[in-house]
C-alpha cells in the first residue's frame, strides 16, 4: 500500500479577503476529490488573503499510479483555472 502527498502552494491575486480566498478554493477541492478520486484540503497559510497551501492524498496499491495522478492535478490547476499560480509543488510518500 502507498499512501502519496500532494503539496501545492497556490498565489490566488485579487483575493481581499479570507471569505473570498473561501470561495475561490472551495470549487477547486471539491472539483480535484471529484476528478481524480483524492482528499484534498487546505492544510496552510489559512489567514493569508493570497495564498494557500493545499493537499492531495491518495492511497494506492501503485506508487507509479499514485505519483501519476498527483502529477495530473499539478497539471489541471492551471488548465482549468489560470489566474491562479503554483508557486510551489511537492510529492512525496508518507
Amino acid at each position: 500500500m502507498v499512501l502519496a502527498i500532494l503539496s501545492l502552494q497556490l498565489h490566488l491575486p485579487g483575493c481581499n479577503s479570507l471569505k473570498q480566498k473561501r470561495s475561490r478554493l472551495k470549487p477547486i477541492l471539491s472539483r480535484i476529490h471529484k476528478e481524480y478520486n483524492v482528499s484534498a484540503a487546505e492544510m496552510g497559510m489559512n489567514d493569508a488573503w493570497q495564498e494557500s497551501l493545499i493537499c492531495c492524498v491518495i492511497i494506492s496499491n501503485d506508487n507509479g499510479h499514485a505519483h501519476r495522478v498527483l502529477q495530473q492535478i499539478v497539471e489541471f490547476i492551471p488548465a482549468n483555472w489560470p489566474d491562479i499560480q503554483i508557486v510551489d509543488f511537492r510529492i512525496e510518500n508518507a
